[in-house]
C-alpha cells in the first residue's frame, strides 16, 4: 500500500474519557430536573449525542419521550421539558413561545434549557426580553470534543466558519481555547505551540489565560507539540477535488459525524445501511487514505483472499470445523458485508465521476495550480457554468481560478460572474459579496497591487508601525499570493515528471501529484525548523500572525514517544484529504499527528456556508 513507514509512529493517546467525561456531565445536568421529563433535540446535536449516549441511556436517567426540535408547535402532554440546544436566538425565541403559550393557557410546567458546548450572554437577553426568564432555568454542557476515529477529534461547530472568517463574530473562540485546556489537561502539559492565523493568536492567549488561572498540576504529557492553523491561510486545499477514497466517500455521500449512510444502490438492498467510518473496519482502515485509483486493485485482492480464507473450510475435522466456526467465521462474515459495501461505494462513486467528466475536471484543476493554459481553463469554467453542471463546482472553480492568479482580471471577472448569475439565479450577488470579502473571489485591481505597496513599506520601515500598516493594507483587500507561495514552498512539483501513486513521494499524491497542502506543507516546514525561523517571506505572504511558545512552564522531562505526538488544530475546519496528507508524513517521519478540528469540511460545505441564502 502507499503508506510505507520508515519508522513506527508512537501510539495515540487514549480518547475514549473525553466521551465518558461528556456522558457523565449530560446525565448530571439532565438529574438537575428531577422526574420524568421531555427532551427536545436539536437536529445538529443529534448525531453526537448518538455518539454519547444512545436512548436507552437517556430512558435510565427518566427521559420520556425525544423530539426533534422543529421550530413548530408542540405536542408533549409531559409536564417538565428540556432542550437541548446550540446557543442560538431563533432558537431561544421558539422556547419562550412556548413558555408564554403554556403561561397564557394556565398550564404550569417545568423548562430546563441546556446549551451545548456554551451559553452566550444574548440569548440570555432574549429570555429576559420574552419575559420568561425567571420561568426557565438554564445550563452548559460543556461537550466541547468529539473523537471520531483514534486520532480524529470534532467539535462539530461548522458554524465557527462563517461567524468567525466571515462575519467576524469571534465568540467561539472561548470554546475553541477551552477544548484546547480540555486537552492540556487531560493528556498535556504541551511542550511547544506554533501557530498561524488570527484566531489562532487569540485561541493561544486566551487558552495561556485559562492555563494561568487554573491549577497547576505536574504530569507526564502524552501530546509533545500542538499546532493551531486558521482555514483562512490555505483556501486553496479545501477547494481542490478530492481524490483520496476517504475523501471521495465524503464528497459523494457526506460522511456525518463520523458514519455514512450507504444508499440501497450501493447496499444491493432494499434498504440504505449506516456505517461508522473508522480504524475498526478492516477494510476501510486499509483504503482510507488511499488514492482512488488504487482502491480497485485492493478491493479485488481482499476478495480474493476472503474467498481463500473461506475454502480452508473444505477439508476439516470437526473439531477443525468448530473451531473455525466459533473463532474466524463471524469475522470473516463481517469483512465480507464491509468489503461488499465499500466495493459498492467505489462503483457509485465511478459511474458519478465518470457522468460528471471527471478526469477533464482534474485536468483543469491541475492547470489552475500550475499556472499554465489559463485560459482554456476559462473556457471550461464558462462551459461548466453555462451547461449548468453544478452550481456549487462552478463556484469552486471560479475561487480556485481567482486565488491561483491572485485575482481575476476585471473583463473575466465581469464576464463569469455575469454569466453565472444568469445561469443560477441574480440572488448570488450577496454570494459574491462575501466571496469578496473573505479573499476568495476577488478582481485585480489595476496597476500596481496593495500587496506590491505592502512589500514597499515593509522594506522601508523595520519597526512595529510596519506590522500594524500590513495588518491595515490586509484588511484593504485579501490576496492570496498563490503563486509566489508555490514557488517558495515547492507546492507543485515540476511538470512532466512521472508520479507514481502506488508508492508515493510526497504528500502531493493525495491530488494525484499535482499539489502538495500548503497546510500540511507548512506543518512539515515549522516542525522540520523548529519554529518559523527561515518562513520569514511566506508568513509576510500569509499577512503574518505566526507563532511560536513554550506550552507550559512546568519542568516536565517528556516522554520520547509524546514529542513525536502533534495535535494539530484548524480553526475553520479541515478536509479528510488534509488528513491523509498528515497522515503520510507520520508515516514517513515517525510522527503521530491527532487532528482536532472544529467541523469536517470540504469545498461543498465551504461554498454553501457562504451562499446568501446562508444570511
Amino acid at each position: 500500500m502507499a503508506l510505507s513507514s520508515r519508522r513506527d509512529a508512537p501510539q495515540p493517546p487514549d480518547f475514549s474519557f473525553l466521551k465518558r467525561l461528556a456522558r457523565d456531565q449530560l446525565i448530571y445536568l439532565l438529574e438537575q430536573l428531577p422526574g420524568k421529563k421531555d427532551l427536545f433535540i436539536e437536529a445538529d446535536l443529534m448525531s453526537p449525542l448518538d455518539r454519547i449516549a444512545n436512548v436507552s441511556t437517556l430512558k435510565q436517567h427518566e427521559v420520556d419521550k425525544l423530539y426533534k426540535l422543529e421550530n413548530k408547535p408542540i405536542v408533549s402532554t409531559c409536564n417538565q421539558l428540556c432542550f437541548l440546544i446550540r446557543p442560538r436566538i431563533q432558537t431561544v425565541k421558539w422556547i419562550a413561545e412556548i413558555v408564554n403559550t403554556d403561561k397564557a393557557a394556565g398550564r404550569l410546567r417545568g423548562y430546563k434549557i441546556i446549551f451545548c458546548p456554551q451559553k452566550f450572554y444574548a440569548c440570555e437577553i432574549v429570555l429576559e426580553e420574552q419575559g420568561v426568564y425567571g420561568d426557565v432555568s438554564t445550563d452548559e454542557w460543556a461537550f466541547y470534543l468529539l473523537p471520531l476515529d483514534d486520532d480524529i477529534i470534532s467539535l462539530e461547530l461548522p458554524e465557527i466558519f462563517r461567524d468567525n472568517f466571515l462575519e467576524g463574530n469571534q465568540r467561539w473562540i472561548t470554546t475553541a481555547s477551552k477544548s484546547l485546556h480540555l486537552l492540556n489537561s487531560l493528556y498535556g502539559p504541551f511542550l511547544k505551540v506554533y501557530g498561524i492565523g488570527r484566531s489562532a493568536k487569540m485561541t493561544y492567549d486566551m487558552w495561556r489565560d485559562l492555563v494561568e488561572d487554573g491549577e497547576q498540576k505536574t504530569q507526564q504529557p502524552e501530546i509533545g507539540n500542538v499546532f493551531l492553523i486558521d482555514r483562512d491561510v490555505d483556501f486553496v486545499t479545501p477547494l481542490c477535488s478530492q481524490v483520496v477514497y476517504e475523501g471521495l466517500v465524503d464528497d459523494t455521500f457526506r460522511i456525518k459525524c463520523g458514519s455514512v449512510e450507504f444508499s440501497p444502490e450501493v447496499s444491493s438492498s432494499d434498504k440504505s445501511v449506516k456505517v461508522m467510518l473508522n480504524s475498526q473496519d478492516k477494510v476501510f482502515s486499509e483504503i482510507r487514505n488511499e488514492h482512488f485509483s488504487n482502491v480497485f486493485g485492493f478491493l479485488s485482492q481482499k476478495a480474493r483472499n476472503l474467498q481463500t480464507a473461506y475454502d480452508k473450510r473444505c477439508g476439516m475435522d470437526i473439531k477443525q470445523m468448530k473451531n473455525f466456526v466459533s473463532q474466524e467465521l463471524k469475522g470473516l462474515k463481517q469483512e465480507h458485508r464491509l468489503l461488499s459495501l465499500h466495493i459498492g461505494a467505489s462503483e457509485s462513486i465511478m459511474k458519478k465521476k465518470t457522468k460528471q467528466d471527471f478526469q477533464e475536471l482534474l485536468k483543469t484543476e491541475h492547470s489552475l495550480l500550475e499556472g499554465f493554459e489559463i485560459r482554456e481553463c476559462i473556457t471550461y469554467i464558462e462551459e461548466h457554468i453555462n451547461r449548468q453542471v453544478s452550481m456549487i463546482d462552478s463556484l469552486r472553480l471560479l475561487c480556485l481560478l481567482s486565488l491561483t492568479e491572485n485575482g481575476l482580471l476585471p473583463k473575466d471577472y465581469r464576464s463569469l460572474k455575469a454569466q453565472y448569475l444568469q445561469s443560477y439565479g441574480t440572488e448570488h450577488l450577496l454570494t459574491f459579496a462575501n466571496l469578496r470579502q473573505l479573499g476568495l473571489l476577488v478582481e485585480q485591481n489595476p496597476g500596481e497591487t496593495l500587496t506590491a505597496m505592502e512589500s514597499k513599506v515593509g522594506k522601508l520601515v523595520n519597526d512595529r508601525t510596519a506590522g500594524k500598516l500590513t495588518d491595515a493594507f490586509s484588511s484593504l483587500a485579501k490576496k492570496s499570493n498563490f503563486r509566489a507561495l508555490s514557488k517558495k514552498l515547492a507546492l507543485v512539483p515540476k511538470s512532466g515528471e512521472e508520479y507514481d501513486l502506488r508508492t508515493p513521494r510526497d504528500m502531493a499524491y493525495i491530488f494525484s501529484g499535482a499539489y502538495i497542502p500548503l497546510s500540511c506543507k507548512l506543518i512539515e516546514q515549522v516542525l522540520e525548523r523548529g519554529g518559523w525561523t527561515g518562513l520569514e517571506e511566506v508568513t509576510r505572504l500569509l499577512n503574518g500572525n505566526e507563532f511560536v511558545a513554550t506550552g507550559s512552564s512546568e519542568e516536565v522531562k517528556p516522554r520520547s514517544d509524546s514529542q513525536n505526538t502533534i495535535l494539530v488544530m484548524f480553526l475553520g475546519g479541515c478536509t479528510y484529504s488534509e488528513i491523509s496528507a498528515l497522515r503520510f508524513l507520520g508515516k514517513e517521519r515517525g510522527y503521530r499527528f491527532i487532528i482536532v478540528t472544529t467541523a469536517i469540511t470540504n469545498s461543498a460545505r465551504l461554498l454553501e456556508a457562504l451562499l446568501d441564502r446562508k444570511t
